[in-house]
């Protein structure tokens, strides 16, 4: 049972105001001009990207999708859609490179056994398997209502998504090598796959990029420095205690990653344990002055995340929740993130550890899991924040004259059926 709906258009082709082929013909007539200048829309809540809208709120815009004006009342001719309206949404954290995995590692195995698989099995398959499937994944993610997308990079693939044109991209080109000795080979290699994605041609989307590290048991302290020397001001992700091995490996050197290392011929000889958390740990040695996203999160301690008030100047927590169950079968404690006031973002993963790329999917799982959420909180995760962890916030994010952010039809969100989302524009 699908609980996003997908559309048909096949986007490696331009596309032509999706937004008209959803309306039906006599609205469409009565609200457009021949020169299709101006449209309104409204319906019975419309959230802005950060809280609910006044009722009787009607948007005004133009045919490509940029927001004229906020009316307080909707005129004559105005489209009236059943549900809520939102902005489109911003999924922080994805591996569209992955898609082709999508299925072949089982659910539930713990975050060291599906590394493991990711790593020995990631290239199984054919080019040409691999690039439907990362066209298939990106048309959904676009028929499932993201408009920008964090997503993270090993390899020069997603190029040919980014030049679509139909997606703002800030690609997180990972960093990886835990031997100290290797260290600048590891970050050149970096260097030469960011100045790919740099060096690509503009188009009417923002395409941004930036070297950032995997995860704190696959980057050396040579490697994250370098990492941290690179352009000082730019965003960094870094998939933070997704397991309980990472902690474990960090304050005493044993577990589950020294397991996973040894499997892969890595030699840890070098590496002292801290006796604190991981992220106590390794963002003791980087620049505080940056952005941070923070992904994942399944086993953040209250004294983690008050450490990173304490002291870091722009974090934000990125959840993934459908990828926490597929692969570990347990949620952060979002209940304690929120009382701590973190800035809470969402992103999807990769389809090896989810089975769509779909926004709402996602908060419906924290809504199962955390019924006290409100859905006002959870739309504000979705949209704004995430605009702004990816530094997107004046071209995504919230409904407002002058923003171009897409717009997102949501149904069935407060009853006991299954919500819903419908792309718009």
């Amino acid at each position: 049972m699908a609980l996003c709906r997908a559309l048909s258009a096949n986007l490696r082709e331009p596309l032509h105001l999706s937004v008209i082929l959803l309306l039906p013909e006599k609205q469409f007539k009565k609200s457009f001009s021949l020169a299709l200048i101006t449209m309104h829309i409204t319906a019975p809540r419309i959230h802005n990207g950060r809280k609910w809208l006044p009722e009787g709120t009607t948007i005004s815009l133009n045919e490509q999708g940029k927001i004229l004006s906020l009316l307080p009342t909707p005129p004559e001719g105005t489209i009236f859609y059943d549900g809520v309206l939102a902005p489109g949404f911003v999924n922080v954290h994805c591996h569209l490179e992955l898609s082709h995995m999508q299925g072949v590692i089982p659910e539930h195995t713990g975050l060291i056994p599906f590394l493991k698989d990711v790593s020995f099995r990631r290239n199984e398959h054919t080019e040409a398997q691999k690039t439907e499937a990362r066209f298939n994944a990106f048309n959904q993610m676009f028929s499932n209502g993201i408009v920008a997308v964090g997503d993270i990079a090993n390899t020069t693939d997603t190029l040919d998504l980014r030049a679509l044109g139909h997606l703002h991209f800030h690609s997180f080109i990972e960093a990886l090598g835990f031997t100290e000795v290797n260290a600048a080979r590891s970050f050149g290699f970096a260097v030469k796959t960011y100045e790919a994605f740099a060096t690509q041609e503009p188009g009417n989307k923002i395409n941004n990029q930036s070297i950032t590290p995997h995860a704190p048991y696959s980057v050396s302290g040579k490697l994250f420095q370098a990492i941290d020397a690179y352009q000082p001001g730019s965003v960094l992700s870094i998939h933070n205690q997704e397991s309980e091995a990472e902690d474990q490996y960090y304050r005493e050197k044993t577990g589950g990653v020294q397991d996973l290392l040894q499997a892969m011929g890595i030699d840890d000889s070098y590496f002292v344990p801290t006796g604190k958390s991981s992220i106590r740990s390794y963002m003791a040695g980087l620049g505080h002055g940056r952005p941070y996203i923070f992904v994942h999160n399944t086993y953040t301690s209250r004294e983690d995340v008050q450490y990173i008030k304490a002291g870091v100047r722009e974090a934000y927590w990125c959840l993934c929740p459908n990828a926490n169950l597929y692969i570990e079968n347990r949620l952060p404690d979002v209940d304690m993130l929120v009382s701590e006031g973190a800035t809470l973002c969402i992103g999807t993963d990769s389809l090896a550890s989810n089975h769509q790329l779909c926004i709402l999917s996602e908060l419906y799982s924290l809504k199962q899991h955390y019924p006290a959420l409100e859905w006002e909180q959870l739309l504000k995760w979705a949209t704004h924040n995430g605009a702004i962890a990816l530094q997107m916030q004046d071209v995504a994010g919230v409904l407002e004259p002058g923003m171009s952010p897409g717009i997102v039809q949501l149904l069935n969100i407060d009853t006991a059926e299954r919500p819903i989302v419908k792309r718009v524009f």
